[in-house]
């Protein structure tokens, strides 16, 4: 028998898990805010907006009221952006059950306080309820999600009884989950790979080809494992499925809103028309902000960061970007390496 499950959002990856869940036997109540959307869901069967020509399973029913969504359910999945959720995170409280599993599917820094999801969480609830967090991260796209599309993810946890309930929630024959009990690298990795395919989404704006793709995929990984392991985070978990293997799907899909919307600024767009044209949040546009202010904090090089910051906030030119990244003083590349500690 399956489990009732809340899920707190009706976007596209909150709708693809949805799904997944539901075809695994378990019970979902979703919650959205748009009637004409939560409407569409329960009697047409389909999220035209974010996951067109995918249909929902019986088993899931959405609602307008967050109530009724939470209310009775010993798992709650949070499916929205990033700077949303300490607010709809406070506007459920009151209806989590006791001890219920958390799990938060976003990926992403807060702005303003520069706290990861898990932290917001802990700030939220208390350090008493930190053990019910589980983060659900991975490379994956909801299109394909939704599609039944072989995809692996990964369930972090601090409690690793809860990442294997989770894991077992959602294993299948088109799902695969691992777990890990380091959450700030996998929250990290999810976060900052966003920041790399905006950078990678303006170069291929920019008319250039793999090789420039290839080299800021790879210098991105060592930038994101530095600021990683400054905070504490371990540099093996940035090579596997939540740093390289996350970093690999967003940098190279046209499923990835945050390379379409580079690919825009690439091209000549503002960042506002970019974003615009992507119609969804691209959630990379603010993990920069912050990831530029955490680099600051804890003395870590992230130049593709620091000029895809400037790319979007400081009127640079993408051709000056790029340029200021290739004329940077030399270096041997190992030893830059070995300071992240890479096994051998």
């Amino acid at each position: 028998m399956g489990e009732t499950i809340a899920v707190v959002g009706a976007g596209s990856w909150a709708t693809a898990l949805s799904i997944q869940l539901a075809k695994n036997g378990h019970y979902v109540k979703m919650w959205g805010r748009n009637t004409l959307a939560v409407d569409e869901i329960n009697n047409n069967r389909e999220n035209k907006k974010y996951l067109p020509g995918v249909t929902i399973p019986d088993n899931v029913r959405c609602t307008t009221d967050l109530e009724e969504a939470v209310s009775g359910s010993r798992v709650v999945l949070y499916g929205v952006p990033s700077h949303t959720f300490r607010e709809v995170l406070k506007n459920t409280l009151p209806f989590l059950a006791k001890d219920s599993t958390v799990i938060n599917a976003a990926k992403g820094i807060e702005e303003n306080s520069l706290k990861r999801m898990s932290e917001v969480f802990v700030e939220e609830t208390g350090s008493r309820e930190k053990s019910r967090y589980v983060t659900l991260s991975g490379p994956s796209h909801a299109e394909e999600v939704g599609r039944d599309i072989p995809t692996a993810l990964v369930a972090a946890s601090w409690d690793i009884k809860r990442a294997e309930y989770v894991q077992g929630l959602f294993m299948s024959d088109s799902m695969r989950v691992y777990t890990n009990t380091d959450v700030v690298g996998v929250e990290l990795g999810g976060s900052l790979k966003n920041i790399i395919a905006l950078g990678t989404g303006i170069a291929d704006g920019l008319g250039f080809g793999d090789n420039t793709k290839a080299a800021l995929m790879t210098r991105g990984l060592a930038e994101m494992t530095r600021l990683g392991k400054a905070m504490g985070a371990s540099p093996l978990t940035f090579a596997g499925l939540t740093g390289v293997g996350d970093l690999i799907v967003t940098c190279t899909s046209m499923h990835s809103r945050n390379r379409r919307a580079g690919i825009e600024i690439g091209r000549g767009k503002s960042l506002e028309e970019a974003v615009k044209s992507v119609r969804m949040v691209v959630e990379g546009v603010r993990t920069t902000k912050a990831a530029k202010k955490l680099a600051a904090v804890h003395e870590v090089e992230m130049p593709i960061t620091e000029q895809t910051y400037n790319v979007l906030f400081k009127g640079f030119s993408a051709r000056e970007a790029v340029m200021n990244l290739m004329g940077r003083d030399s270096k041997p590349e190992l030893e830059e390496v070995a300071l992240v500690n890479w096994p051998i």
